[in-house]
């Protein structure tokens, strides 16, 4: 069954049926949003949104901005997981962090975060001897933490308050709570699956072995403690009447940022903040928009401005030592590309 599994994937790639779906998909996805979002925001006063954003408190501000700065920490995780995974620990966690935070927040607001994120992955790892399948690697299992995480966290609060996904997806709350039951049997059933034995996925040097059941768990509890973070930064933004809870919250904000994710569009743009809109119906929309444009100031362009700043020194400085380098008559052919350029990162001159 797997090898016919296999078979069908590989036929669809040579045909190109997966794309040309993935396209038509994140076209319908905007596509519908864009008409919501035509719909609901006629009549809106924006002076009154101004003035939403006006009167937050600085405390709220300052605490969603601390879940947020919470949420990119936990971030880094993915790439120091991953990274360790593949078998390169000789790359220590501040280049981990620094390659997770540029590169998913680079990623979030220029949309398209696979080739995107990767790229930005690949400028920072190759100076450490990693090539690009390594990369690919990577993001692959950097991936694995984020859509683990979104099932745990969906399954769970969807189990225990169905009504919220219904305002985005417009399905009987029973229904919905059978799809969650049917996604956490999915989480439990993948779980044993890579518990058992070593599994395998990919071929040849494309092939990635996956973490096992403790390291699957621990990769579930890093996406549940990051979407949890930026959960509670959107929670506290949003008007406290009529006071929804922080679940009901939750689960339309993880739906909202996945469908933002489908569609490919920068920051989820239009998606993201459709679904946001529909699925908080009760709350008055002019304050619901000022919380949600404070929540992509601190989540989307504040770190993109502090990544391209800190990309920006970081080729400022390696350029420095490459000079420094040269000068010293230290970059000569005799060693390997990949290798040089992480003597020049570590600062080694010595070589």
């Amino acid at each position: 069954m797997l090898e016919a599994i296999r078979r069908a994937i590989a036929f669809l790639r040579q045909k190109q049926v997966l794309h040309k779906l993935g396209v038509a998909i994140s076209i319908t996805v905007i596509a519908i949003a864009c008409y919501v979002l035509y719909h609901m925001l006629r009549g809106i006063d924006t002076n009154e949104v101004l003035e939403a954003i006006k009167s937050t408190e600085p405390r709220q501000i300052a605490l969603a901005a601390l879940f947020v700065a919470a949420g990119y920490f936990t971030l880094t995780f993915y790439d120091l997981f991953a990274v360790r995974a593949i078998g390169h620990s000789h790359v220590p966690y501040r280049i981990n962090a620094l390659a997770a935070f540029t590169s998913y927040s680079i990623g979030h607001n220029v949309g398209a975060s696979v080739f995107t994120g990767g790229a930005v992955r690949y400028r920072i790892y190759s100076a450490w001897g990693l090539n690009a399948i390594d990369v690919a690697k990577i993001c692959f299992l950097a991936g694995l933490t984020f859509w683990l995480g979104n099932a745990a966290v969906l399954g769970i609060g969807i189990a225990y308050h169905p009504e919220a996904a219904a305002a985005i997806d417009q399905l009987p709350p029973w229904l919905n709570r059978v799809a969650a039951f049917t996604i956490i049997v999915a989480l439990v059933a993948y779980v044993v699956w890579v518990w058992t034995q070593p599994r395998v996925v990919g071929r040849g040097p494309w092939t990635v072995t996956l973490p096992g059941g403790p390291l699957t768990l621990l990769q579930i509890c890093i996406g549940i403690i990051d979407l949890g973070f930026c959960a509670l930064a959107m929670y506290v933004l949003v008007p406290d009447e009529p006071n929804l809870g922080f679940v009901v919250v939750a689960v339309i904000f993880v739906s909202a940022t996945l469908l933002g994710f489908a569609s490919h569009s920068p920051g989820g743009l239009g998606v993201f903040d459709a679904a946001m809109l529909v699925g908080l119906w009760q709350m008055d929309r002019e304050d619901l928009l000022g919380g949600m444009l404070l929540f992509r100031m601190l989540y989307y362009i504040s770190p993109f401005v502090v990544s391209v700043i800190l990309l920006t020194f970081r080729e400022l400085i390696l350029g420095a030592r490459i000079k420094r380098l040269r000068h010293l008559g230290a970059g000569s052919d005799a060693k390997p590309r990949h290798e040089a350029v992480y003597v020049r990162e570590r600062g080694d001159t010595s070589a």
